[in-house]
């Protein structure tokens, strides 16, 4: 290795993808963790907005895609698929964001060096999120893509907590420091289970889960991690049967495609996208009894189609047959987690190739919102 690297790392983890990934960011993501260490926490508590029916504790935002009515500027607000009106509110998402990738940076580099400063700095933004009575996060999202004139809040706006699953990743590493005391680590798993109850029982989180597209899948991608967290094997379970059943059947087309996606206003970043959700889902919740990267429906319908079907335009956008997405075409692609998980699982080098060319660390909003997993090392 190029970086000091402790001896422990590959003594357990010894996979290819593991090393290679190290090898070519790994000094990059100590540089940013080194960074992020002087960052002070920032909840929800930290902004508010006089549209939310919630309270201070209350994640709040506003649907992208909705704006004032030209016929009717005092009315409800009427949708344009794929534009975003940059006037709506989505501070709290933002600082999500914020919290998921310093979390899952400073495990990286925790995994990286062992160095405790990794994991006692990231405990200050945990305690100040899910712990800390002034600062926490309620565990629902009652608020969330709130359309004004119409609704307080919607199902689809669970999508919005994506965000929170690089937080649940990182916490299955920092929970075996000394930094992370097991009374803080369960306080923080009791709000992930009182998350996740909600997300099953709610009729937002039952809405979300019924859903066509990759919304759906968003669910499961989001519901299997917390479960992967809290080590409940029957919730598990049930995400992998959803995947196999459900997700698998509904979602992808016999070449691969997803046709949902391609329906929409941006048909590359909306496919790119369940993707990323669809490979998540294989990366967390398979096992060596089950390995979801290798199920296949009878027709033949499985992951590696679905990498065979969408690899080509990452290697050449040009080649895109269908439409141009409305808005941030000209960012893709981007460094796409499901690339080095797809090297991992279908051992296929030409996928790490590609991933080793792409913008590992983009800062663009969009990219951003729709990247869940930045931090790939500690998925691997």
């Amino acid at each position: 290795m190029s970086f000091w690297v402790s001896p422990a790392v590959y003594a357990q983890n010894q996979s290819e993808a593991f090393q290679k990934v190290s090898e070519i960011i790994g000094p990059e993501w100590i540089r940013k963790a080194d960074s992020l260490l002087l960052l002070s926490p920032l909840t929800v508590t930290s902004s508010q907005c006089s549209r939310s029916e919630g309270g201070i504790h209350d994640f709040y935002s506003e649907g992208d895609y909705w704006w004032p009515d030209p016929q009717n500027p005092v009315g409800p607000y009427i949708r344009k698929d794929g534009l975003s009106n940059p006037d709506n509110f989505v501070d709290h998402r933002r600082l999500m964001e914020r919290f998921n990738f310093t979390a899952g940076c400073l495990a990286s580099a925790y995994l990286l060096t062992k160095d405790e400063k990794y994991a006692q700095g990231a405990l200050k933004h945990y305690k100040a999120w899910f712990l800390d009575s002034m600062t926490y996060m309620s565990p629902h999202l009652l608020y969330g893509q709130a359309i004004k004139g119409r609704v307080s809040g919607r199902g689809i706006g669970i999508i919005d907590t994506i965000h929170l699953i690089e937080v649940a990743k990182a916490l299955e590493v920092f929970q075996n420091s000394q930094s992370f005391q097991p009374e803080a680590t369960a306080g923080i798993k009791g709000w992930f289970s009182q998350y996740l109850t909600w997300l099953r029982t709610h009729p937002f989180g039952i809405d979300e889960r019924d859903t066509k597209n990759n919304h759906s899948t968003c669910w499961v991608m989001q519901v299997g991690v917390f479960a992967h967290l809290l080590g409940d094997q029957e919730v598990i379970e049930e995400c992998r049967n959803r995947f196999k059943e459900i997700l698998l059947p509904h979602q992808m087309g016999a070449d691969g495609s997803f046709p949902e996606e391609l329906a929409r206003t941006k048909p590359y970043g909306y496919s790119s996208f369940n993707l990323e959700a669809m490979s998540i889902i294989c990366q967390s919740l398979s096992e060596p009894a089950e390995n979801l990267w290798h199920f296949s429906l009878a027709d033949g319908r499985n992951m590696e189609k679905a990498m065979s079907f969408f690899s080509p335009y990452i290697r050449d956008k040009a080649t895109w047959p269908y439409q141009k997405d409305v808005s941030n075409f000209e960012k893709h692609p981007i460094a796409y987690s499901f690339l080095i998980f797809a090297y991992d699982q279908l051992k296929e080098s030409t996928y790490f190739d590609l991933w080793k060319n792409l913008p590992h660390f983009t800062t663009h909003t969009a990219m951003v919102r729709s990247s869940p997993v930045r931090n790939v090392l500690i998925w691997l």
